[in-house]
């Protein structure tokens, strides 16, 4: 009886979270992840390995979607990728040290900077969407062209992804919505397909590393896939913009919590 309900648990879990990503189009990692850690008591290094890969398969259906309707800057996504598959390969490889050298601190060390995460990226969104109000127009993205500047945006992505699983989605988004202009649908199939090549590359990293749970990946996907399309199908009567800045309210006080509590426990 306790395996079942923790089964169910699980896809519970999986359900609300691709609900809430098909409603509002934030980030999976950061919405799954605490979830993972703080509501499943997963350890943090194997709830990054396996958010990876649910993030990876959850979004590769909507990221064919956006491909087929010419929602994808291809010329965008190789400007991000130059930087985010190197950024994920060294963040796992970091990652991958902290834990030979200190073992069980560098899960603490990870619920620091998750926690410090779900602070900072809401945050980020929050004045974005404020500065968008007041009518702060973002530069023009020169269509077709290769784009330095986003090759640091991925680099820097990439690294969040390898280390926390955060950043695929989130980081890339808030960061496409600051500097380039561009129509909402391509910036969103855009960050889409990019996610599902950024976070594979970490997936498969993370799995050859040994910090994928397979059976947990199972149950929560059981839960997150028909979630995300039960989102995306509300998203067309129910107001997300309303419910964004709930959630990350929401995220934002959890993010304070499991910063503080890691906090105290250092102390």
């Amino acid at each position: 009886m306790l395996g079942f309900a923790t089964v169910a648990v699980k896809v519970l879990a999986g359900l609300v979270v691709g609900t809430l990503v098909g409603l509002t189009g934030l980030g999976g990692g950061m919405v799954l992840l605490p979830v993972l850690i703080y509501f499943l008591g997963v350890p943090p290094i194997v709830a990054v390995g396996s958010d990876a890969v649910i993030n990876c398969v959850t979004k590769i259906g909507a990221g064919s979607v956006h491909w087929s309707r010419g929602n994808v800057d291809a010329a965008l996504i190789l400007s991000l990728v130059c930087g985010s598959i190197p950024g994920a390969m060294i963040g796992v490889a970091l990652l991958n040290s902290l834990h030979a050298t200190y073992g069980d601190g560098a899960n603490v060390f990870l619920r620091a900077v998750i926690g410090a995460l779900l602070l900072l990226i809401p945050i980020g969104y929050l004045i974005n969407v404020r500065s968008s109000q007041s009518g702060e127009a973002p530069s023009k993205l020169s269509q077709g062209k290769f784009l330095p500047g986003a090759t640091l945006i991925g680099l820097g992505a990439g690294l969040l992804v390898g280390m926390t699983s955060i950043g695929s989605g989130s980081v890339i988004l808030l960061f496409l919505l600051v500097i380039y202009g561009l129509p909402p649908a391509t910036m969103v199939g855009t960050d889409v397909v990019h996610a599902v090549l950024l976070s594979g590359v970490a997936a498969a990293l993370q799995f050859k590393l040994g910090n994928v749970d397979l059976k947990l990946v199972f149950w929560v996907l059981l839960g997150s896939v028909p979630g995300g399309i039960l989102g995306a199908f509300l998203a067309n009567h129910v107001p997300s913009a309303r419910l964004k800045p709930i959630l990350c309210t929401l995220l934002m006080v959890v993010g304070a919590r499991m910063l503080w509590g890691t906090l105290l426990h250092a102390n």
